[in-house]
């Protein structure tokens, strides 16, 4: 389910197809996230799933399985 949730914003976000989103979908590689997409990705995230995302947690979010990952841990 988050990983349904997760796949909308990014397709709604990046102009992708739902379907061509994976688990090992990198967020720079794949979908050609820079920075400021990055923040922004994540303030969609943080009022989706009412979660803070600290800076630092940031750096270790590389594909679409980890940030799901990190949002099941902590939501």
């Amino acid at each position: 389910m988050v990983l349904e949730k997760v796949k909308s914003i990014l397709a709604e976000q990046f102009d992708v197809e739902e379907d061509t989103i994976t688990e090992e979908t990198s967020l720079q590689d794949d979908l050609g996230a820079d920075s400021l997409d990055v923040v922004d990705l994540l303030m969609s995230i943080e009022d989706e799933f009412s979660i803070e995302v600290p800076d630092e947690d940031v750096e270790n979010i590389k594909t679409v399985g980890s940030l799901v990952a990190y949002i099941e841990q902590n939501s």
